[in-house]
């Protein structure tokens, strides 16, 4: 029976891709670097936005190149990150049709720890049980250390928890925290990118995941 289910943040619960987009390009447009297509950007995302900024960046720019870039972005996004962001439809139901059913819950992302709790702050309220987000780089996704403390901090087991993702990251973090992966078909990464990934299961709306609580 499951207890608690732990969430992505980026393309599982919300459509941040716009918001992402437009901080990366003010970042770029700041340094003087080309700009990215919405496209591009959504391919980057998934390993937290250091990474974001080092794939959005021309290679092999010096280091305090990208330092400079990621500042900027930093502030922009701190600033601008619910000018267009949304939450994916379906998803307030599931949270709280989860609460009803006493299901714990949890937002472990590899943004800004931050913005990670003003977001679920700003669009789920009292719905989600522990937000958290990246302090050091040793916390970034696929490393389970989030994860794994917010199993802790609600007592449940592998076997009593599912993760929910968009990304092969994903995947690959459930298996570091020895969780079963659902993934979502609504998120940044196609069906097939998530199956070759070795997703446990793949859900295309939210309330899919309800018929998981007693796997």
């Amino acid at each position: 029976m499951i207890r608690a289910v732990i969430f992505d943040l980026d393309g599982t619960l919300l459509d941040t891709l716009d918001d992402l987009a437009a901080a990366v390009n003010h970042a770029l447009q700041t340094c003087g670097y080309p700009l990215r297509s919405r496209d591009e950007v959504r391919s980057f995302i998934g390993n937290g936005v250091r990474v974001l900024i080092r794939r959005a960046a021309p290679q092999g720019i010096p280091e305090a190149e990208y330092e400079r870039c990621f500042a900027s972005f930093r502030e922009y996004y701190l600033s601008h990150m619910n000018d267009q962001t949304r939450v994916f439809g379906g998803i307030l139901p599931l949270l709280d049709a989860l609460r009803r059913q006493n299901v714990r819950t949890a937002v472990v992302s590899n943004k800004l720890h931050p913005g990670v709790v003003g977001l679920c702050r700003d669009y789920f309220g009292d719905r989600i049980d522990c937000a958290v987000g990246v302090i050091t780089e040793s916390e970034r996704k696929p490393a389970p250390v989030n994860v794994l403390r917010a199993m802790e901090t609600f007592g449940v087991t592998p076997e009593e928890t599912l993760y929910v993702g968009d990304s092969e990251v994903d995947v690959q973090t459930a298996d570091n925290a020895s969780l079963r992966c659902v993934g979502v078909t609504w998120g940044y990464r196609t069906k097939e990118e998530l199956t070759a990934a070795g997703v446990w299961a793949l859900i295309d709306s939210p309330q899919e995941l309800l018929s998981l609580l007693d796997a």
